[in-house]
């Protein structure tokens, strides 16, 4: 498997062991014969436990990166990160209003404060989404470092990747590092984001300073089939001769040592019998609701109350971009 001759030959051909077999199609890939093997699985009976688990970090994440809250931010920090969203929130309030007329006419009467609440549970929807992937990553890391084939797992939390998993090569002196980024499906990328997804993960395999051995870089759907695969240009060239891409029914075998079908009946039995696992708890902290109040002040939206009292003035204010308000007379650029 060569590797391509542009942006590429920087690019070191890792020596892993390889499927060598011109015949098939998994030519040059990973050949994990040649890996250490499963030495056990997580018993089945507690595999629910670590799935619930999984599903409740998940969640949790869900809820920081729903409010965008940086580990580590001080009152001040939090305080103008809640002015930011409500801004954000009354800017989205005005741009995704499908229909501005039908939009106007349901909302009258309604208060804004209750409104601003479900748009931000509207916003939310894309990390809500999101939420499935960092549960299979956490299942997938709990299941992996119990299994007894690798040396080490850890999470990385990282935009380039997920998590590192470290495996023994047979007949060798040194382990393979992978380096694990996990997607829910393969279309989770964008066919021009490919390159610099690619390049971003093989990139922080060669600067990891504890790495010993050859790598390996992994693109894991961890909710579609369609075992291996690796990405090419236009005529043909690999992307990278060190990066794959791992569909469920191969992911979930070589690190949990469990089918992918296996996983998702158990999840489906964990979710049958604690049905309020699946629903995402985060409330919207008054002072982004303080502050999408005050934006509909401004813009003249609502009455004394906070209703929306006049479906035509929010018609208008949906239909322009810069709107004047009548209270202040100043032109409202949000």
């Amino acid at each position: 498997m060569a590797a391509q001759s542009s942006k590429s030959s920087k690019i070191i051909v890792q020596g892993y062991p390889r499927i060598e077999n011109t015949e098939s199609k998994d030519d040059g890939l990973l050949n994990d014969r040649e890996l250490a093997e499963h030495k056990k699985r997580v018993p089945f009976e507690d595999l629910p436990k670590l799935i619930l688990t999984a599903i409740e970090s998940a969640n949790r994440k869900s809820g920081r990166a729903m409010l965008n809250i940086l580990p580590g931010a001080d009152d001040s920090e939090i305080a103008e990160t809640y002015k930011n969203i409500g801004r954000e929130l009354f800017n989205y309030f005005r741009q995704y209003s499908s229909d501005p007329a039908s939009f106007a006419f349901q909302l009258r009467g309604q208060n804004c404060r209750e409104v601003g609440t479900q748009q931000f549970r509207n916003k939310a929807l894309q990390k809500e989404r999101m939420n499935s992937g960092w549960r299979y990553q956490y299942l997938a890391i709990d299941c992996s470092q119990k299994t007894g084939r690798f040396a080490s797992v850890s999470e990385l939390g990282l935009r380039e990747a997920d998590f590192n998993a470290v495996v023994e090569i047979k007949k060798s002196h040194t382990p393979l590092s992978i380096y694990v980024s996990v997607k829910n499906r393969s279309n989770t990328i964008g066919g021009p984001d490919w390159p610099n997804a690619i390049q971003a993960l093989e990139a922080l395999a060669i600067s990891d300073k504890n790495r010993r051995g050859p790598y390996i870089c992994i693109f894991a759907f961890v909710m579609e089939s369609g075992g291996r695969s690796v990405k090419r240009t236009k005529d043909k060239s690999l992307r990278s001769p060190n990066t794959e891409l791992w569909a469920s029914d191969y992911f979930w075998p070589f690190f949990a040592n469990y089918s992918y079908e296996e996983i998702m009946q158990t999840v489906l039995r964990v979710l049958i019998e604690n049905p309020d696992t699946e629903k995402i708890s985060i409330g919207i902290p008054l002072e982004i609701l303080d502050v999408f109040e005050s934006c509909c002040r401004e813009a003249d939206l609502v009455d004394a109350m906070g209703n929306f009292d006049d479906p035509s003035k929010l018609v208008s204010f949906f239909c322009n971009t810069n709107r004047v308000s009548r209270k202040s007379g100043n032109a409202k650029k949000n």
